[in-house]
């Protein structure tokens, strides 16, 4: 089975189970793991933030931020594709009666400084208090500019709101930009995060621990973030096991992303190359060329099933969706890369594909 369905299906190395298997354990409510603790102090230090918060998924830490940083009837700016707002089931509405004020996206993946500083509300009671501007990054696996980061940080700032980076993937962006800045991918990553009040970093995506997302901010703000966690029902007792997991992934698995970005890169080429060479497929598979790990493909709709039930039937494993370009109807694949996909693997899937 070769699985593009996400970077969270990766399985965790010997290495990584024998780094759970050996971590010292403790209570994390009581704060006296010393794994979950090591593992907090380690994140906070390499982005830069004084505190770090470990619960179990990124979908948490993400709400738990929205909750700290808001209050009932307060209002955040997200991006329609945004995560916070689109694939989280309304957690921030239905949980923490925060007011999502969604906004439109560039094609680069940014939402435009006017229109974030447009949507801020003023000080009306008519009105929800905007409070709190939300970025991913990256985002569809686009990779938003370092610039772009400060400038909304900046925007935020100086309107006197917080503002709160979803980095589910913020390694794969920060290798990213490694690759054309030339400084460490640690270094960057930092960068990055520069005057930004609070980031959520996902440890069981390309990271590949099996569970677990790291919420970062002050000390205040972390503490603050604990009863949330709390509410949320995110206070785990003996999570160094789990949390051993995170350390060996940031101790190890970050700069190998790299070979994920690189994999993702020789699948969209060989797809337009398959497409190039077959003129019946003229129109009909169109491989967008991807920033870091994730490669969408669009194929016409009288294809598609067809397609998909190949790509079953031969064990590759890919998610899909409609979608309307240029008016016209196509399935939309996501194939992510992760570090249970080799170059084999890649070159396995093109054959298939050309046999189709």
């Amino acid at each position: 089975m070769i699985d593009f369905r996400s970077d969270t299906v990766t399985q965790p190395s010997a290495a990584m189970k024998q780094a759970m298997f050996d971590a010292p354990l403790g209570d994390d409510v009581f704060g006296d793991d010393p794994s979950v603790n090591a593992l907090q102090a380690m994140a906070a230090e390499m982005l830069g933030f004084e505190a770090a918060l470990f619960a179990p998924s990124g979908t948490q830490t993400n709400l738990i931020a929205l909750m700290t940083h808001c209050q009932r009837g307060d209002e955040a700016i997200v991006g329609q594709q945004w995560h916070t707002y689109r694939w989280e089931a309304g957690g921030m509405a239905v949980l923490g009666s925060i007011q999502p004020q969604p906004l439109e996206h560039q094609p680069d993946g940014s939402i435009a400084l006017a229109d974030i500083e447009a949507a801020i509300k003023p000080d009306d009671g008519h009105f929800a208090r905007t409070r709190l501007v939300v970025l991913e990054n990256t985002t569809g696996g686009k990779v938003l500019p370092q610039q772009y980061m400060h400038d909304v940080a900046a925007l935020a700032q100086r309107r006197g709101l917080q503002a709160h980076i979803d980095g589910a993937r913020l390694m794969n962006a920060a290798v990213a930009q490694a690759a054309v800045s030339g400084i460490d991918p640690l270094l960057q990553a930092k960068t990055l995060c520069q005057g930004f009040d609070s980031v959520s970093l996902c440890l069981s995506k390309g990271l590949g621990a099996p569970v677990g997302s790291l919420l970062l901010g002050s000390h205040d703000f972390i503490a603050r973030a604990k009863r949330p966690r709390k509410m949320l029902g995110g206070g785990m007792r003996q999570s160094g096991l789990l949390a051993a997991a995170g350390i060996y992934a940031l101790q190890n698995n970050v700069h190998r992303l790299a070979e994920d970005h690189a994999n993702a890169a020789l699948l969209a080429r060989g797809l337009t190359e398959i497409a190039a060479a077959h003129p019946r497929l003229a129109g009909k598979l169109d491989a967008h060329a991807p920033q870091t790990n994730i490669v969408f493909v669009d194929i016409a709709a009288d294809i598609a099933p067809a397609f998909s039930d190949y790509l079953a039937q031969h064990e590759v494993r890919a998610t899909s969706g409609l979608y309307r370009v240029n008016q016209c109807a196509v399935q939309r694949f996501r194939w992510v890369t992760h570090l249970d996909i080799s170059r084999v693997d890649i070159e396995h899937t093109l054959e298939i594909v050309r046999k189709f």
